[in-house]
């Protein structure tokens, strides 16, 4: 017949696997966090940018709307800094 351990309930092993496996959940829920200000962040400048242009050019056909839903942070806040000095909406998204 095995013999069962449970290693949890070890003096010396238990505590050792909860502070492990407590860090690990902590290591998660700072990658989930990070992981979701990054999204809310792209959502919200691609928001703004959005409103920007359609106030500038008018309703935004759907090529418009695919590229901008595929541009990283970094290149939507460029377009941003373009928007004021460029002539059209073809222009500024080419």
């Amino acid at each position: 017949m095995p013999l069962q351990i449970d290693l949890l309930e070890n003096d010396f092993l238990g505590p050792v696997i909860r502070k492990n496996r407590e860090e690990g959940r902590e290591e998660g829920r700072e990658e989930g966090r990070e992981e979701g200000h990054r999204e809310g962040r792209l959502e919200g400048e691609q928001s703004m940018l959005r409103k920007l242009i359609q106030t500038r050019f008018g309703c935004l056909p759907d090529w418009a709307e695919a590229r901008l839903a595929a541009l990283p942070i970094s290149a939507l806040e460029a377009l941003s800094e373009r928007l004021q000095d460029t002539a059209s909406l073809e222009e500024l998204l080419k």
